[in-house]
């Protein structure tokens, strides 16, 4: 890649040149994201996953930029307009506004009010007003008439229209504008007839909105945008007044004052009708996609990090558990599970009315307790849980059997997938969804990983935002937390498997296959016998798979097969072999990692080493802990001002975040409220209600 890009993208991430010439051309040898910030720190100088993200997006960008380069020089040569200078100014652009603003006066256009004058005769007039060579226009403009152009004044009109498009088209011109531009005033009005229409009560509160764009937080302008894409709004950016003359002041910058006053009449008309009718439109829209891009990037990155809270959410682990989807009218669907989240048995149980089958329900789930040996209860949050929650405190739970709530978000979908149909063919969607719950609880990576990230209810206008730059961002932030905890190569689903750095979804089939037919892997390196699987996606994935129990404890850890004979040094060192550094911290202790730094492996990756010898395989997540709703609330009416409550955290948005406290409806605590704090998707908090609106099913809450 060229020196002008690796430079931008250095600044943009604020990193050094070598940095990101370094892991460019990691990149460039096939190298994926998760092992460049994990196994080649010395490289890049310890860019983590978000920056090494960061600067594969810019690659693609410039990449597609050089492309856009070539395709411009090609027009402008084939036009006989190119130059050096003008080629030298494309060439080292990095800016793609900058860029479109340089190729704008050479691009073909459609059939203007320029392009009529220009076949009027009438250009020689406008480049004599451009030039500042008119100063008696009038005069001027009688060498031009013509049977078509009768008068001066015909003439003198043509002119102005090539002027004005001729100003329209220049660089410094439509800069100044987007500065002004960009701390407008948006203003929001009604459109004809969207009163009437049922839409416009979500959107109610923006009627009459007026906001400086750069002060307009993200979620309100995309909640604006998306009315007004809708027809329920109509929008306008209302700049400084003095905006409108900036076109002449930049022009005479550009040209030069114009030595009469004529001459000067004429150039100020012709630059009131280039921002009316040409730059403004332009330049508004501009703009705003401008604006909605940040806010994309916004919500893009709260969606991401509310994705990674939620990947990342304490397994309660590998136990026979037994998993509830609530109902009421169609009974609880219930699903017991083996420890690796397999199907033992299922079966809907109606407690609840209408039927009310309270005892032979008991029985039910008294016998799957003693039958299967039940070590975790995991119930879904939707319709009926905590009636269900109530109903089985009445049971005697084994011990140490403790009940859950799991998110039920995305079940549904996940139920009805292609998906979930290869999992569970003779099963319907009920089973499904309730296997799917159980599972949620026992590693929610593992089983999350198989729903697409726009059904898990965290996301804020997602289907708004730019979907190609959604899908990047959730792709990778996917990537990022199951390499970061590092997946079990004997018992990891495929789709659990396709996320591991280098395999992808083919090879992780293949994987799968071979574990069918040969048994479970007994090393690491039995994984080159895999078809396809060659040593570029060995050297990718190698680290981030866990062998449980191998010959080799080192297969068990983050430790990459390529560093092994560092590990095997440092146990020849202190007289010992490889195996019994593994997880002892005091030999570890007696380790100077300096003495093992080699021209490859530098200091970040033997503290790397000796981090993973000390404590091999440790997964990252925290430890699960049991939570409960306040007994008292059932109904949004049972709440009173000033009650405190336990809740958790369901969704994070830049404006605050909605909190579960056990009813249908969610509240809300407003940024305002939150007392400076972060929280967590998914985190047990303490709240306190400060307003009610029964009508409108709405509860305000604050931190405490």
């Amino acid at each position: 890649m060229k020196n002008l890009y690796i430079k931008s993208i250095a600044q943009r991430l604020g990193l050094q040149n070598w940095q990101i010439e370094n892991c460019i051309s990691l990149f460039e040898d096939g190298n994926t994201i998760p092992f460049i910030s994990r196994y080649r720190k010395e490289q890049t100088g310890g860019m983590d996953d978000e920056q090494v993200a960061q600067c594969r997006h810019y690659m693609d960008i410039f990449s597609d930029m050089e492309k856009r380069k070539a395709g411009i020089l090609q027009t402008i040569e084939k036009a006989g307009a190119l130059n050096e200078e003008l080629k030298k100014k494309i060439e080292s652009c990095t800016d793609a506004t900058e860029l479109e603003d340089l190729y704008l006066p050479y691009r073909p256009k459609r059939r203007t009010r320029a392009t009529v004058a220009k076949e009027l005769g009438l250009e020689g007039l406008a480049d004599s007003l451009w030039n500042l060579k008119a100063l008696n226009p009038e005069k001027s403009a009688r060498a031009y008439l013509s049977e078509k152009v009768e008068d001066t004044e015909t003439a003198l009109a043509g002119a102005r229209d090539i002027v004005a498009e001729r100003l329209s088209e220049q660089a410094p011109i439509r800069e100044s504008l987007r500065k002004n531009f960009r701390r407008a005033r948006l203003e929001v009005e009604l459109s004809r007839g969207a009163q009437d229409k049922e839409e416009i009560e979500k959107y109610r509160s923006y009627i009459g909105f007026k906001r400086a764009l750069d002060k307009i937080p993200a979620h309100n302008l995309l909640a604006i945008l998306r009315a007004s894409n809708e027809g329920l709004f109509s929008l306008k950016l209302v700049p400084f007044p003095e905006t409108e003359e900036l076109v002449y002041r930049e022009f005479s910058k550009i040209q030069g004052r114009p030595q009469s006053g004529e001459l000067a009449k004429q150039l100020r008309l012709a630059s009131e009708d280039s921002y009316e009718r040409l730059l403004s439109p332009s330049i508004s829209n501009e703009v705003l996609k401008e604006a909605k891009a940040r806010a994309d990037a916004e919500s893009i990155r709260v969606f991401s990090e509310n994705l990674r809270q939620l990947l990342l959410e304490a397994p309660v682990g590998e136990k026979v558990c037994l998993a509830i989807d609530p109902g009421f009218r169609n009974g609880c669907k219930c699903a017991v599970l083996d420890s690796h989240g397999n199907l033992l048995h299922d079966e809907i149980i109606f407690p609840h009315p209408p039927q009310s089958e309270k005892i032979k329900a008991l029985c039910a789930l008294e016998d799957m307790l003693d039958k299967y040996g039940i070590q975790a209860i995991a119930i879904g949050n939707g319709t009926a849980s905590r009636e269900t929650v109530d109903f089985l405190k009445r049971l005697s739970l084994p011990k140490d059997c403790k009940i859950w709530t799991v998110s039920e978000d995305g079940a549904s979908i996940y139920s009805a997938s292609e998906v979930a149909r290869k999992e569970m063919p003779d099963q319907d969607v009920t089973v499904r969804g309730a296997v799917s719950i159980g599972r949620r609880l026992m590693d929610p990576l593992a089983e999350l990983v198989k729903i697409d990230p726009k059904s898990l209810g965290i996301g804020q206008y997602q289907h708004d935002v730019d979907q190609k730059l959604l899908k990047e961002s959730l792709d990778n932030t996917v990537e990022a937390c199951v390499n970061s905890v590092g997946v079990n190569l004997n018992t990891a689903s495929p789709y659990l498997l396709a996320y591991v750095a280098g395999i992808g979804e083919a090879l992780a089939y293949k994987i799968v296959d071979y574990r069918k037919e040969h048994g479970a892997f007994k090393s690491r390196e039995e994984l080159l016998k895999v078809p396809k699987l060659g040593a570029k996606a060995y050297q990718q994935c190698a680290g981030f798979l866990r062998l449980r129990g191998a010959e080799n404890p080192l297969d068990g850890s983050a430790v990459h097969p390529e560093s092994y004979p560092i590990v095997d040094r440092m146990a020849a060192d202190l007289g010992v072999k490889s195996r019994e550094l593994v997880g002892n911290q005091q030999l570890c202790s007696q380790i100077v990692a300096s003495r093992y730094v080699t021209e490859d492996k530098g200091l970040p990756t033997i503290n790397d080493i000796l981090k993973e010898l000390a404590k091999p395989g440790l997964d990252p997540r925290s430890e699960a802990s049991g939570f409960s709703f306040e007994d008292s609330i059932r109904d949004i009416s049972d709440l009173k001002v000033g009650m405190e409550l336990p809740g958790i955290v369901s969704n994070i948005t830049n404006f605050g975040a909605f909190v579960d406290i056990g009813l249908h409806e969610n509240g809300l605590i407003h940024i305002s409220q939150m007392r400076g704090r972060q929280v967590k998707l998914h985190e047990k908090i303490k709240v306190c209600v400060l307003e009610t609106d029964l009508q409108r099913k709405r509860i305000a809450l604050k931190l405490i």
